[in-house]
């Protein structure tokens, strides 16, 4: 299968009932040239990464509608094997990516909870939580992120993060590291709430994500807002 097929058996879903409204998934728009340049880098022998069914996987677990928390990251996994379509998320042995076990380190010191043992993040996502990454494929291999963050994926979720602004009454946003944070101005932050940390991964973790206690803050902000908290 290759991106743009994903992309249309993605839109042709129910799952996708809210977002194909949104004229980036329109025939010939954005999402679809994004994907064409993924496929392309495949042609061209690069490994991309996650497999084209589940770049979409975010938007098929969290619809618009029911959208309450975004977790916005940079782009995919590129240590081979790690990606699954949800920023974040992993599901394999461990050990763990090393920015997870750094959330989940956040997540003890802030909610006092223990580390969970696997990284599958699939329960924030049905609970509304939008894992989505500025950029929804990447190269696979050693340095590696960042290979597709101009590959055209910045309008379509400029789109999407667009649309949850302007759609949904009240939502946290968590935008962490600077690609996330630059989507900021796409938020109407008279209602909604924005956390803004550095990103995760060990390079930066220490320099501001560490102490930031997001999750706290959003199940706080969320409930003073009549909305229902997110179970961590």
């Amino acid at each position: 299968m290759s991106s743009s097929t994903a992309l249309a058996t993605f839109l042709a879903s129910e799952q996708a009932r809210d977002w194909r409204r949104l004229p980036v998934f329109a025939p010939g728009a954005q999402a679809e040239r994004a994907c064409a340049a993924a496929d392309a880098e495949r042609v061209a022998g690069h490994v991309v990464a996650p497999a084209p069914e589940r770049v979409f996987a975010a938007l098929a677990l969290t619809p618009l509608d029911g959208v309450r928390l975004v977790i916005l990251g940079q782009d995919p996994y590129p240590t081979p094997g790690h990606a699954n379509g949800l920023a974040f998320s992993y599901v394999g042995p461990p050990p763990l990516p090393r920015s997870l076990v750094n959330i989940y380190r956040e997540r003890s010191d802030d909610l006092g909870l223990a580390p969970p043992t696997d990284g599958d993040l699939t329960a924030w996502a049905r609970q509304g939580v939008l894992l989505l990454n500025t950029a929804l494929t990447v190269r696979e291999g050693a340095s590696k992120a960042g290979s597709h963050l101009l590959l055209g994926w910045g309008a379509v979720t400029d789109a999407i993060i667009s649309a949850v602004s302007r759609d949904r009454p009240h939502v946290v946003f968590m935008l962490w590291g600077s690609p996330a944070q630059a989507k900021r101005a796409l938020i109407d932050e008279s209602r909604h709430l924005v956390i803004a940390s550095a990103h995760p991964s060990p390079l930066s973790a220490r320099r501001g994500f560490f102490g930031s206690r997001p999750f706290s803050k959003a199940n706080a902000w969320l409930t003073a807002k009549g909305e229902k908290s997110i179970d961590w």
